[in-house]
């Protein structure tokens, strides 16, 4: 392990990629030597973001241009199916964190169905390891090429995989209503996430049609064993940033809330980002605002033998860019929270 892993960037000037350099600006362990964001070749970051102006950072550059020979990793915040083209031609010394969902499925043919295009290196495929930092640590420091989880996943799953591991629920109807801010739909613009759009109102989209359906399914059905079908509903809520699933699930037969509480204790006790709460706490997004942390509540439903588990993070910190930094410690032997202590911010 070198003293300084040297990053870069691609992606840059989306939501991720400025919470990236945010985050990583203050890690002793890294220093940002490319970064790349083709509409914005040849400026500065201060003029794409001026709150990062006061940092020492080399100006954006075309992905074309990109000069790898000096680089540990490269951090990948590009949109899905641009990625796969660029990772395959990076010399096999540099290491990657994909925040697309390029390499997360790791069926190429359910992704080709979700996606809409084939996958176009499913050479690496075989290679990727799945991100969850907390349920795949062993393989993610092993690892040279990461995909870190989509955001509803990461909630999703920190939430109802130990207890699927632990047989403590059913395997079926299983039920995640989930909700984002609107960065969740990254920087470009779309009618969809216009002011006037979004404000004052809360709407469900992609119903019954979301990429991260199977993206859950897959991990969820691991933990279980057997193939899963997760009613996943996500909605757009006006705020820029943060995220909650409320999970409704069916206990298996001889199990109480209590022992949902403590199973996600037992898996989290140790865990520097994720925090079971105390019985009757309930999970907000505006605990967990700009930090790498996860909270969870377990509640029993009205309903006899079913339970509530509710898991909130920042989608673009935990639920990305975190994440991808809590990973590339792992990957590179560096104490897992470096760079990631920044509690919530508040209110």
């Amino acid at each position: 392990m070198r003293d300084i892993v040297r990053a870069g960037i691609l992606g840059a000037s989306g939501y991720t990629g400025a919470d990236l350099v945010r985050l990583l600006s203050t890690h002793t362990g890294v220093s940002i030597d490319l970064m790349t964001a083709n509409s914005h070749a040849g400026k500065p970051m201060a003029e794409v973001y001026p709150h990062l102006g006061g940092l020492d950072l080399p100006d954006l550059v075309k992905w074309e241009d990109a000069d790898w020979s000096n680089l540990d990793v490269v951090f990948c915040g590009l949109p899905h199916g641009t990625t796969q083209d660029i990772i395959a031609t990076l010399p096999d010394k540099v290491k990657v964190v994909d925040l697309s969902a390029d390499f997360r499925l790791r069926n190429p043919e359910t992704y080709a169905e979700w996606y809409g295009h084939e996958h176009r290196a499913p050479h690496l495929q075989d290679s990727a390891v799945y991100g969850l930092s907390e349920l795949n640590r062993e393989d993610i420091h092993r690892a040279r090429l990461v995909a870190c989880p989509g955001c509803y996943p990461t909630a999703v799953l920190l939430a109802l995989v130990p207890l699927a591991q632990r047989r403590a629920i059913r395997s079926e109807d299983l039920i995640v209503d989930a909700k984002s801010g609107a960065t969740g739909a990254g920087r470009a613009v779309k009618e969809a996430t216009l002011f006037c759009e979004v404000a004052e109102g809360l709407h469900p989209y992609s119903v019954s049609r979301h990429r991260h359906s199977p993206e859950i399914e897959q991990e969820v059905g691991a933990a279980f064993g057997t193939a899963v079908n997760v009613n996943f509903t996500p909605h757009l809520v006006p705020m820029n940033r943060g995220e909650l699933v409320t999970c409704y699930v069916k206990l298996e037969e001889g199990i109480k809330v209590s022992d949902l509480r403590a199973a996600l204790d037992e898996q989290y006790r140790d865990e520097p980002f994720v925090r079971v709460l105390p019985e009757g706490a309930v999970p907000a997004t505006r605990h967990v605002r700009g930090s790498n942390f996860c909270l969870i509540g377990v509640f029993a439903d009205r309903i006899p033998g079913r339970a509530i588990v509710i898991a909130t993070i920042d989608n673009l910190v935990k639920g990305s860019s975190g994440q991808a930094i809590q990973n590339m410690n792992l990957m590179f032997g560096l104490p897992e929270s470096m760079g990631l202590e920044q509690q919530p911010l508040f209110p």
